[in-house]
């Protein structure tokens, strides 16, 4: 490894995708209550959390802020190891900006030391995928900076489209009106949203009903995907397994060979698209 790659909960990686990244840790509160997350996707409790989710239970969500990043970067820029970190969407929160200033400090105070923050403009597997090809760059011994350039121009084609069950969630975090999500919720309307080039969450289609809505995410996918062998695709659901693997079965029908994988949506954005989110992630011709 040539370099440190490090991401945290919000970049939605299984054990089995972790190699060569560090995690850090994160925090949100259920009802008051401090819950650490270490980024263990495969341990997270997703049906008790969404479920409570869908009780009424408040979830709050905090950004990793600076001294984090400078507590856990220090000692690796001591040993004489560059670092690059995958942050999640600048445009839908502030732990973009809070490590890009860690890394102005430390770069300062060890000038020899590259530190890179990759805004991924994304959430979810949205910045995972970068997260895992940092870390395939670094196990090929490139150089920091060169890596850096090659992660900050793959940005534009990580792909993410999502639909969700309850438009309320979204309202919650003003992400949509209260009447946008009143009509959609009395017409049964789903929304097919994404990841803009600016990193904000915008609507791209609308479709009656759920069933639609997850033949749209495959039809996305159809539009704008790469002809590449064995080509890397992620699913992650809210609490919906059975969406989930309807939609990879309708991947599999565009791509036969596409390395799918499929698990439960982390919980930081998970606390405003709500249970039922289902998400689609993979690298296209553009967003």
């Amino acid at each position: 490894m040539t370099f440190a790659v490090y991401a945290d909960g919000t970049a939605n990686l299984p054990g089995k995708l972790l190699e060569g990244i560090t995690l850090l840790p994160s925090e949100f509160t259920m009802n008051g209550e401090p819950r650490e997350y270490l980024g263990d996707i495969e341990n997270f409790a997703m049906h008790e959390y969404y479920e409570g989710l869908r009780n009424g239970v408040s979830v709050k969500t905090s950004l990793l802020n600076t001294s984090l990043f400078i507590t856990h970067f220090t000692p690796v820029l001591k040993a004489g190891t560059d670092i690059v970190y995958v942050a999640m969407s600048s445009g839908i929160s502030g732990t973009y900006n809070a490590a890009k200033t860690a890394a102005d400090i430390l770069m300062e105070e060890y000038p020899e030391r590259f530190v890179h923050i990759v805004d991924s403009h994304g959430c979810g597997f949205g910045s995972g995928m970068l997260a895992i090809r940092a870390a395939e760059l670094s196990r090929q011994g490139m150089d920091t900076r060169e890596a850096s350039k090659i992660l900050d121009d793959m940005v534009p084609h990580c792909c993410q489209y999502f639909t969700v069950d309850d438009l309320n969630f979204l309202k919650r975090t003003g992400r949509v009106s209260g009447a946008a999500a009143a009509i959609a919720t009395t017409l049964h309307i789903k929304p097919i949203l994404y990841g803009d080039h600016t990193g904000h969450i915008v609507s791209c289609a609308n479709c009656r009903g759920r069933k639609k809505a997850i033949q749209k995410l495959a039809e996305k996918y159809r539009e704008k995907r790469m002809d590449i062998a064995d080509p890397a695709v992620y699913i992650s659901h809210g609490d919906c397994i059975d969406d989930a693997e309807k939609l990879k079965e309708l991947i599999l029908a565009v791509t036969p060979d596409a390395q799918i994988t499929v698990c439960a949506h982390e919980p930081f954005s998970g606390a405003h698209v709500g249970p039922g989110m289902l998400g689609l992630f993979f690298l296209g011709k553009e967003r």
